[in-house]
């Protein structure tokens, strides 16, 4: 019997990175699950993972790594890669928030710094070197039936002004323009990539601003009036890795409840 195809996630302890994971083991997949301090909530996802998983086979294995620092992203690429010997799909959901909302006048630059090199240079980065490692075995990566895919978790920030998160939206903008750099780039080799850009979804990072956002759904601030959740965000995933859309890449997959829609 084959190994079960391997996923490695990113910022996966919790939030929609939780979600994804669980709904990867859900479908049979191995999960690496990596994390940047919270080891108990990573310690919990794993669990969770197993939980759901249908089959022994699969593992879950935690990976702690702060994907904004280059040695961090070498250990875990050489961690994931020595546990289960190559990547199927790389999910970049890794990011944060400003720790302090503040008005686009008052943005300041060691905010923007944080927000740049965690939400932009390090899943450029670690999409780069997951892309050479596929491309430095390229005679395996060629017999596999199974192509590599690569997932950008983004915001509908990407293009919907915040003035109170300037530097969160300015990152996830950055953030889209990886998918179609690297769709293109890595096209010939047959793997795709997609983003998919998360509406308002209930994590830990929009608890602080829940009543403001019930207040706007309620009020008809997406078609389809309720929050996200990081199960619906894994759904979206699990298409990708069952290679729901072989034929497409660079796409850009809303899952945000119609936001996206402009209506008169």
């Amino acid at each position: 019997m084959s190994s079960p195809p391997v996923a490695l996630v990113t910022g996966a302890s919790r939030g929609i990175g939780r979600g994804i994971a669980v709904a990867l083991a859900r479908l049979g997949w191995s999960v690496a699950i990596n994390f940047v301090g919270n080891v108990a909530a990573a310690g919990e996802c794993q669990k969770l993972c197993q939980t759901a998983a249908p089959s022994p086979e699969a593992k879950f294995i935690t990976c702690q790594a702060d994907i904004s620092r280059r040695e961090e992203r070498a250990r875990l690429l050489t961690e994931v890669v020595g546990a289960f010997g190559w990547i199927d799909l790389l999910v970049n959901n890794a990011g944060v928030a400003p720790l302090e909302r503040k008005d686009v006048l008052e943005t300041g630059e060691e905010s923007f710094d944080r927000l740049i090199a965690i939400n932009v240079k390090g899943p450029f980065f670690l999409t780069q070197a997951a892309a050479n490692f596929w491309l430095s075995r390229a005679p395996e990566l060629e017999s596999r039936a199974r192509k590599p895919r690569i997932v950008i978790i983004s915001s509908l920030s990407a293009y919907a002004p915040g003035i109170t998160r300037a530097e969160y939206c300015i990152s996830k903008a950055a953030l889209s323009m990886l998918t179609p750099l690297f769709a293109v780039r890595l096209a010939e080799h047959g793997i795709n990539v997609y983003e998919l850009r998360a509406g308002v979804v209930k994590t830990d990072m929009t608890e602080v601003v829940q009543a403001n956002y019930d207040k706007l759904i309620a009020e008809g601030l997406t078609p389809i009036r309720r929050w996200g959740t990081p199960e619906d965000v894994g759904r979206a995933v699990t298409a990708i890795a069952e290679d729901r859309f072989p034929f497409s890449t660079g796409e850009v997959i809303n899952v945000d409840g119609g936001f996206h829609i402009r209506q008169l």
